[in-house]
């Protein structure tokens, strides 16, 4: 008998978002979360038809959203899609008063809800953020009512750097945050973020949350975005104190250190905690060709890791982050995927509420 297809779930809506440029340290550059990473990553998926089932998700709730991010956000983002065609905003003035009284309904106040400038606004970037969350809770739904053991939520935009009231990082909602609040309530959910740079909008979502394991592998936020968190000392606070985990690795990092910072640390931690489910919000910007990560990653790490993250032997939802390497991004995912699927088969070491 052969094993039941990986559900992908993605929208066509998706590809209608489409930055040109960002600012960058002062010079503006092409935007590197172009339509092409979706399409990449699709390519190959629909090449392996035996393996995936690529299909849309359904349409989101709004009341999804507001129980996640302030209703002000969403305002700003209706209000944008007000914006006239070919027209994009980009945040350039970001107040620092407290309190700030921020109209969502003025465009030019865009920058109380967002820190960086590099994430812009449009009439399409509404609806291609709501499809990619949706996208995220399908997954999560699919496993929930054990459909199956692993779903791919291809969310694009990303969303791991989205807080409650901000936006940034090129994330507009927290898209495996939305997979893991659709869980909680059936069990404890731990993320595992392995894209090169912080979640910091995941741990900002979970920081006082105990039935919330959160644990971000990547680079030295003293150097890389978004600097302001991932040091190794927030560790949570109140209930939620010990359950927010930051693992930095060095500049350059190869399969060898990052494989044994998830065998000693990560994966340990996780058995410990005992969740129902696993979200991995899944960046491939770790790979050695991406123009935005600076770590040392080939193509075939992403299947050990993979296969490690499967042989937690959980229900595991895959929300796609960052990656900006095109022209092999698609078979990375892909590899890590498989790699996943074969860890789940695979025999595996008990849980703590085994």
């Amino acid at each position: 008998m052969s094993d039941p297809k990986i559900p992908v779930f993605f929208h066509p809506a998706q590809l209608d978002f489409k930055p040109l440029y960002e600012w960058a340290f002062g010079e503006r550059i092409d935007h590197p979360e172009t339509t092409a990473r979706a399409e990449s990553i699709l390519a190959a998926l629909r090449g392996a038809p035996e393996i995936f089932d690529v299909h849309p998700p359904r349409a989101l709730p709004l009341t999804a959203l507001r129980a996640q991010h302030d209703y002000q956000l969403l305002s700003l983002y209706n209000t944008a899609r007000r914006l006239a065609e070919g027209q994009t905003f980009y945040p350039t003035v970001f107040p620092r008063e407290r309190p700030i009284y921020a109209d969502p309904h003025n465009i030019h106040h865009a920058g109380a809800f967002c820190f960086d400038s590099g994430t812009p606004l449009n009439a399409q970037t509404f609806d291609a953020a709501v499809w990619s969350a949706a996208c995220a809770k399908d997954a999560a739904e699919a496993i929930r009512s054990r459909a199956t053991r692993l779903a791919y939520a291809l969310s694009r935009p990303p969303g791991h750097h989205a807080t409650r009231d901000l936006f940034g990082g090129y994330c507009y909602f927290n898209n495996a945050a939305l997979a893991a609040r659709h869980l909680r309530g059936a069990g404890r959910v731990a993320i595992i973020d392995i894209d090169f740079h912080h979640g910091n909008g995941t741990q900002s979502l979970f920081y006082r949350d105990s039935k919330v394991l959160t644990i971000s592998v990547h680079g030295d936020p003293r150097a890389f975005f978004p600097f302001f968190a991932g040091y190794p000392t927030e560790t949570g606070a109140k209930a939620g104190l010990g359950y927010n985990m930051n693992l930095v690795l060095e500049t350059g990092a190869d399969a060898q250190a990052y494989l044994r910072l998830l065998d000693e640390v990560a994966l340990p931690a996780v058995r410990s905690f005992a969740p129902a489910w696993l979200i991995v919000a899944a960046g491939f910007d770790t790979y050695h060709k991406d123009p935005v990560g600076r770590f040392d990653l080939q193509t075939t790490d992403y299947a050990d890791i993979g296969e490690r993250l499967g042989r937690l032997g959980l229900p595991t939802v895959v929300v796609q982050e960052g990656g900006y390497y095109t022209p092999d991004l698609g078979l990375n995912a892909r590899t890590f995927l498989c790699g996943a699927r074969d860890g789940q088969r695979a025999p595996r070491p008990a849980l703590a509420h085994d």
